[in-house]
């Protein structure tokens, strides 16, 4: 897609213009290639050889893992500003990805190539802050998934990922449908509608067909 380099511009100054360079923010422009991807499109599959890692311009991007069987599991979400760093590691090493991505609304990113990346490590240190930065919140996001899985009750788990859900979508009423919401808490269709009709019992949500309101956020 040819874009112009004065939209790209604007895109980055956005956010980007507050950490980076501006000799780096040339950089991205001149290498990096701009998507726009629709919501469910997926941004990269679980196989996929890795040649650009994204710097997320606005939307959410849902990062999923999958076991043999294919269960899924909702990791973490990348919102403006954000990069998935595991990407990098993959990129470095020519490895495949062993996560998901899929758009979880409209978002916008610019992808840079893999060639970059350790020039840019070497040459910028607001690029080396940037990744340090991004694996470390990526961990935090980790364990905190991990925590939610052994230590948290169901319901809880549940009624968290609904109210994530909310911030990352910006709106308190979700267009989703249980089944959804099973595979992305690693549960079944079945359990999910019991434990939100509870939920809607207790007044923290308003269930309808395929919408769920989120109360008292």
């Amino acid at each position: 897609m040819n874009i112009d380099k004065t939209f790209l511009r604007e895109k980055l100054d956005d956010y980007y213009s507050e950490i980076f360079e501006e000799e780096l923010l040339d950089e991205i422009i001149d290498s990096g290639n701009y998507r726009n991807l629709e919501s469910g499109e997926t941004l990269i599959d679980i196989g996929d050889k890795m040649t650009h890692v994204p710097l997320i311009l606005s939307g959410a991007v849902k990062i999923i893992r999958e076991d043999k069987n294919g269960d899924e599991l909702a990791l973490y979400f990348l919102e403006r500003g954000d990069t998935c760093a595991i990407s990098f590691v993959n990129c470095i090493n020519s490895s495949k990805s062993i996560f998901k991505g899929i758009a979880e609304k409209e978002t916008e990113g610019i992808f840079v190539p893999v060639s970059k990346i350790d020039e840019w490590l070497i040459k910028y240190k607001s690029w080396r802050h940037f990744i340090i930065d991004s694996y470390h919140m990526r961990l935090i996001e980790m364990v905190e998934s991990i925590d939610s899985l052994a230590f948290m009750k169901l319901d809880d788990r549940l009624h968290k990922y609904l109210t994530d859900k909310v911030k990352i979508m910006q709106s308190n009423t979700l267009i989703i449908t249980h089944q959804e919401i099973a595979s992305d808490i690693n549960t079944s269709r079945v359990v999910v509608s019991r434990l939100l009709k509870i939920l809607e019992n207790e007044g923290k949500v308003i269930i309808r067909r395929n919408r769920i309101i989120i109360e008292n956020i």
